[in-house]
């Protein structure tokens, strides 16, 4: 028989650092919210959790890497908002924060959910952080823990 291994929401004990950008920070702060309330709700308590802001997408990997590898945290949840603008900027910095959050994740073995809005418009940020089609950052934090507790049972 095949051994299936899945994780669960069950996030108590477990230490979760949510770095957050503050540019576009009235779509950010939606997604911290929605984070906090998915993280509150599966059992990981305030002292559990550690919120760094910096100043935009750009540095959220600079943030992530410090955190993933201090040893203090089990998941780092990102969380910002990328809005298309009229030159390619957005897409640069798009591909780079997602490969960089990637590579962090890879590099360290901790658990880095991408809570990083790309739109085109600002309406679909609004939407996507809470307005109509759910909270990112909701499901950034759910996959956080789901990602821890899937590891923990990977090791035994």
């Amino acid at each position: 028989m095949s051994r299936i291994y899945e994780g669960s929401l069950d996030g108590r004990g477990i230490h979760v650092a949510l770095v957050v950008s503050r540019f576009n920070s009235f779509i950010a702060e939606r997604l911290l919210d929605g984070a906090i309330d998915c993280l509150e709700r599966h059992g990981c308590t305030a002292e559990h959790r550690t919120i760094v802001r910096v100043p935009g997408a750009w540095e959220l990997p600079q943030a992530a890497r410090r955190l993933a590898s201090s040893a203090r945290y089990q998941a780092v949840v990102a969380l910002g908002a990328l809005v298309r603008g009229e030159t390619p900027h957005f897409d640069l910095l798009a591909a780079e924060v997602t490969r960089g959050l990637g590579q962090i994740a890879r590099d360290t073995g901790v658990p880095v959910a991408y809570g990083v809005l790309t739109t085109e418009t600002v309406e679909q940020a609004i939407d996507r952080a809470g307005a109509k089609a759910g909270n990112k950052g909701w499901d950034a934090a759910q996959s956080a823990i789901e990602m821890v507790q899937l590891f923990r049972r990977m090791d035994g």
